[in-house]
């Protein structure tokens, strides 16, 4: 046995349950107002008990917050710092026991939850390396004896309602930048994940030496999401959801003057051209479609393939989405888990259905089993179908053949969404002038359209998202604001 094997067999879990069960963080460990099974997706089985917030919780929490921020903000940099690369190991070091939480609790195979874990140490990595960042910039000034200058300073409290597809790394995104800037931080993970989208967060900062109060962290739903965005208290508030919900968050911090970063849903475009690799081009298209069972904001949700190659990248997507299988991700060897919900699938099937109906035809896949719905693929699309208007999040993928230039910039720009895009060609000059056409936040050449990287600027347009990035510099924008500071040697006199 390795020495990290050694090590690792002696590591005392980080998630046991004696330290969440029934409870919910507010610096420390409290007696949670209302308690929700945590059920396994894949088999309804209840992995445990865990706390849930209510609209009084927020209070507390959001008052404790405020208080503790000025004493984080002036903690030196270099310990922000540490505290963050301290969570960094501690995500490294209880690999193996978090991975099978985030297999259990959110669905994803095994790989997935390598890379979220992967993923959520560069987030904390990242932010870490903000601290020392240059904060500001001097400026000129036409008064004699005056010294000017602009500098970034914290928010205050920054309110974070995370999703359930990606919990941990989507929460982190935005908490750990927010921490290392010198805000404080509530943190509100969905329902369908309070222990890798919430206790683990806590769990992970509280151990990382994180000064109690800084950070407040549970679960709940659209009352104490709601609670959140209209806390005096909270200063900011930062969305990762579908486009319906984060209209309404949007709506409520505009009326309150709230900053708010809104990272909605996606019906991406996957171009091929007409010299596209086949082969490359179906395995990107399958990658991007089917990775978690589509349940990503970036997945693609739009196979847009030119007309003289369509046949082949047909029988290419359909041969790779046969060898896919579906499955309990925690007992077998599968590429797609179960979807989140009863509600999520039921919806998926019904997109299928109604697509099928309206003349679409189905290749491969289609009917749900159970918790499972199998890689699909479907041909003779049109544009008005549902399976192409709306955003699936599930393991489907359309296509839909062009003409030309024009007409597969028209079919990737159609409808309200803007987040990523990927173009397939033998010309990647001839591909980079498509994609500046097109509108979407991120453009990937020869590449698909699922890539985050931490240190990367991601957000989306329209109903994609307000603009606001995350990611490396881009967080300085969303998770500080600017104060302009003069300074005189001395005091002068004024006319009056």
């Amino acid at each position: 046995m390795s020495i990290e094997a050694v090590e690792r067999a002696h590591v005392t879990p980080l998630l046991a349950e004696d330290r969440w069960k029934g409870r919910i963080y507010l610096g420390e460990w409290v007696d949670a107002p209302v308690t929700i099974d945590v059920t396994e997706p894949a088999t309804g089985a209840v992995l445990g008990v865990a706390g849930s917030a209510d609209p009084a919780t927020v209070a507390r929490a959001a008052a404790s917050a405020v208080r503790a921020q000025p004493d984080w903000a002036a903690t030196a940099f270099t310990e922000r710092a540490a505290v963050l690369r301290r969570a960094a190991g501690l995500l490294q070091r209880h690999h193996e026991e978090l991975a099978r939480w985030i297999v259990r609790e959110t669905g994803g195979v095994a790989a997935k939850a390598d890379v979220e874990l992967q993923a959520s140490a560069g987030e904390l990595l990242e932010a870490a390396a903000l601290t020392s960042q240059p904060d500001g910039l001097t400026l000129p000034s036409a008064q004699p004896g005056r010294h000017s200058l602009a500098r970034r300073i914290p928010v205050g409290v920054v309110g974070v309602i995370a999703p359930w597809n990606f919990p941990l790394t989507l929460a982190l995104r935005s908490v750990a930048p927010a921490l290392a800037l010198g805000n404080a931080v509530v943190l509100k993970s969905d329902p369908n994940t309070p222990l890798v989208g919430g206790v683990l967060v806590a769990r992970v900062l509280e151990e990382a030496g994180l000064p109690a109060g800084v950070l407040h962290a549970f679960t709940g739903g659209v009352d104490v999401g709601q609670a959140l965005v209209a806390d005096p208290n909270v200063h900011m508030i930062s969305f990762t959801g579908s486009t319906a919900a984060g209209r309404a968050v949007g709506a409520a911090a505009g009326r309150l003057l709230k900053r708010v970063a809104l990272e909605l849903g996606g019906n991406n475009a996957l171009i091929v051209l007409a010299d596209a690799d086949v082969e490359a081009a179906s395995s990107a298209g399958a990658w991007g479609s089917f990775l978690h069972q589509g349940q990503i904001c970036m997945a693609a949700g739009r196979h847009i393939v030119h007309e003289s190659i369509a046949a082949d990248y047909l029988d290419a997507l359909t041969e790779r989405a046969g060898r896919l299988l579906a499955g309990n991700p925690d007992t077998g060897k599968v590429a797609l888990g179960p979807l989140i919900s009863e509600k999520q699938i039921a919806r998926v099937q019904q997109i299928v259905d109604d697509s099928v109906a309206a003349g679409a035809a189905l290749r491969i896949g289609g009917h749900r089993d159970g918790p499972f719905f199998p890689a699909t693929v479907v041909s003779d699309v049109g544009s008005a179908m549902p399976v192409y208007q709306e955003e699936v999040f599930g393991p489907v993928a359309p296509v839909i053949t062009f003409r030309d230039a024009d007409e597969a910039v028209a079919l990737a720009n159609l409808g309200e969404h803007g987040l990523a895009a990927a173009i397939q060609s033998a010309d990647p000059e001839r591909a980079l002038e498509i994609g500046r056409r097109i509108r979407a936040g991120m453009v990937h050449i020869n590449d698909q359209t699922v890539n985050d990287d931490p240190h990367a600027p991601f957000g989306g347009l329209g109903a994609s998202g307000n603009g606001v990035s995350f990611g490396s510099v881009a967080n300085w924008d969303s998770f500080s604001k600017w104060q302009w500071v003069t300074s005189r040697n001395k005091a002068t006199p004024f006319p009056f």
